[in-house]
């Protein structure tokens, strides 16, 4: 799960780095080629209808809220691709996880991420794949309201812990995902039993203290780019629950 911010001049090495910064994504990953086919999966592939029909429903959803604040509302993009892909961020790689390029307003996802997700995050069902995508579109909603604009301007003038930012726009992207799932569910019963224990467990899978534990045995939270599980627990359902983007102010939160 990845967010960004979008920044003028400069494209290329700067863009990448403070992308990485925001990101915690290794800037290498961002620059270098990476393996795989760099080829869309087939257009008949379950995995990537499941994809684009919950893109579909994200459109609904924060097509309706934007309409009734007065509001037009743009999709995403969306690429689905194997390996490696171009993007307006760089080279985008399987070994980066999905992530939002806010540069082209674009969705991107490596359907293997789901197979890690269910391996080595023990993070399994169709909701919790749902609830990654959520979350990507979660960064593009931030982007279309300004809010990344002005996460990169409290960044540039420095005296900000931009670590504490990053945590800041992904847990209101956390948020947002339960968000979309409550209102998805009022306008059509989609959840089943279980599928929100399902979103739960991949957002608690993915914190950064889990994360840390599992790959190098020690927790540093000076060093958070997501948050910790428990956080992004909590914001999930507080979207999930209140159905509010009021309920989402992680900046205006302590």
């Amino acid at each position: 799960m990845r967010g960004g911010v979008p920044v003028t001049g400069g494209i290329g090495l700067v863009v990448v780095l403070v992308i990485a910064a925001l990101t915690g994504v290794n800037p290498l990953q961002l620059l270098g080629g990476g393996g795989g086919t760099g080829e869309a999966p087939p257009a008949d592939d379950p995995a990537r209808d499941f994809v684009s029909a919950v893109l579909g429903s994200t459109e609904d959803v924060w097509g309706s809220l934007f309409s009734a604040a007065g509001q037009s509302y743009r999709p995403p993009s969306l690429v689905i691709f194997s390996g490696y892909t171009s993007s307006g961020c760089g080279t985008g790689q399987s070994a980066m996880g999905p992530f939002y390029c806010p540069l082209d307003q674009t969705v991107y996802i490596d359907l293997s991420f789901y197979e890690d997700l269910r391996t080595r995050f023990q993070a399994p069902g169709d909701f919790a794949q749902a609830y990654v995508i959520a979350h990507e579109v979660g960064h593009h909603v931030q982007n279309l309201l300004g809010t990344m604009d002005q996460v990169n301007q409290m960044r540039s003038r420095g005296g900000t812990d931009g670590n504490a930012l990053s945590v800041r726009l992904e847990l209101q992207a956390d948020c947002y995902a339960g968000l979309w799932a409550h209102h998805a569910e009022r306008a059509k019963p989609i959840l089943e039993s279980g599928d929100v224990e399902e979103a739960l467990g991949a957002a608690s899978a993915i914190g950064d203290d889990r994360i840390q534990r599992q790959t190098q045995g020690t927790v540093v939270p000076e060093s958070f780019t997501h948050g910790t599980s428990a956080q992004r627990v909590e914001w999930f359902k507080r979207g999930l629950q209140q159905g509010s983007s009021q309920a989402c102010d992680t900046f205006g939160s302590g």
